[in-house]
């Protein structure tokens, strides 16, 4: 199964990323979403962003996540 998550950037340099998730800061590459700024938020799978998402729907899914963590 492959999961991505999505994270918010927080600075970007050439085509590296640097994005929040979870609090933690991690770079990624940016060459699959170029067109991302930011304060954007991306989906991150492999280390790579791979799709921009709205601000809504990206809180929300991490609004889910941090409830599955919470299950378990």
């Amino acid at each position: 199964m492959c999961l991505s998550v999505p994270a918010k950037v927080v600075e970007v340099r050439n085509n590296v990323g640097r994005v929040e998730v979870g609090g933690t800061v991690r770079e990624i590459s940016m060459d699959l979403c170029p067109e991302a700024r930011i304060g954007d938020y991306v989906l991150i799978h492999a280390g790579f962003a791979i799709q921009q998402l709205d601000q809504e729907d990206a809180e929300e899914t991490i609004q889910l996540l941090k409830q599955l963590v919470e299950i378990r």
